[in-house]
């Protein structure tokens, strides 16, 4: 007889206010214990120094973590100046120092140049992988990290505040950025050295500061039914995916892992959402009637494919 599965059956999303000083993994498993959840993950990890909105996924949720990886992301930090460091923020090492303090107006005139589509190398001290192994693993053991540049895209940036030694940003992105990487850029381009000091994450997605949760409020409620309260439905993280409701023997089917045949009914049944033209490949988010999460299927060859079935059962 197998060994029964540590943990209950819980299904949903913790918006997590994380602390400063706790790492995302410390986060997650905090969370874990809280709700006493069998399964737990998260959407884009904050490092120790980042507070903000850590989306923690409990159950059938970690199977929506990709799609909420791919949300814009808002970020209000403080770059300071005259100091370069090895993990470009304020926990590593100094490796050069300048004098140099750009003015508000020279920032500001900058700005434009870190907006857009922009090639970014990311920190050594990342999670990017180099070889199998963590790019952050390589670099606390003394080895030389270089990481090839990535597309993406910084979709609004404004200058907060600024004085001598540092300014305070805010800036939309996309999955991918590194405020760590803009800052340290930003910061050359203007003549100067710099490293992030304070970050904070205040939108993931749809999920704003006024979504998130504190672990001072959750820990009180250790394996109570109120801490269901701040669980959110595995649905919130498929904003933007178009739904469509199925019952009878399409839900049957779909539970199975089989296909279905798009018919004209199926199609009167859609949400706004789908576009126009040819839906190959469109991914659409399937529910009962009733609104219970159903599945994530691909739409191909005249036929709906589930790709990620959600099983709520309790084994």
């Amino acid at each position: 007889m197998g060994r029964r599965k540590k943990g209950q059956p819980v299904h949903g999303w913790v918006i997590l206010d994380k602390p400063l000083g706790m790492g995302s993994t410390q986060a997650v498993a905090a969370v874990r214990r809280i709700f006493d959840a069998r399964k737990a993950g998260h959407a884009g990890t904050l490092d120790p120094m980042a507070t903000g909105i850590l989306a923690i996924a409990l159950g059938e949720a970690t199977k929506t973590v990709p799609f909420a990886m791919e949300a814009e992301k808002t970020y209000r930090f403080t770059a300071t100046w005259g100091e370069g460091r090895d993990s470009d923020d304020a926990e590593g090492r100094v490796t050069g120092t300048s004098d140099v303090r750009p003015s508000r107006e020279a920032i500001l005139a900058m700005l434009p140049r870190f907006t857009g589509v922009l090639s970014q190398v990311p920190p050594a001290y990342s999670a990017v992988r180099v070889g199998g192994e963590r790019a952050y693993d390589l670099a606390r053991d003394g080895e030389t990290v270089t990481l090839e540049p990535r597309e993406i895209e910084v979709f609004e940036a404004r200058l907060l505040n600024a004085v001598q030694d540092s300014a305070e940003f805010e800036i939309t992105c996309s999955k991918g950025t590194y405020v760590r990487s803009w800052v340290r850029d930003i910061a050359g381009a203007l003549g100067t050295l710099g490293h992030v000091s304070a970050l904070r994450r205040t939108r993931l997605g749809a999920w704003e500061e006024k979504d998130a949760v504190t672990l001072e409020t959750l820990t009180p409620f250790m394996h109570s039914p109120a801490a269901f309260g701040y669980l959110k439905p595995l649905a919130t993280a498929l904003d933007g995916i178009p739904a469509l409701a199925v019952s009878g023997g399409d839900t049957v089917r779909i539970r199975s892992g089989n296909p279905i045949l798009i018919r004209s009914s199926l199609f009167a049944r859609m949400k706004d959402g789908f576009g126009e033209g040819d839906l190959s490949g469109q991914t659409v988010y399937l529910k009962e009637e009733d609104g219970s999460p159903v599945a994530l299927a691909e739409i191909a060859g005249g036929e709906l494919r589930p790709f990620r079935v959600f099983n709520f059962s309790s084994p």
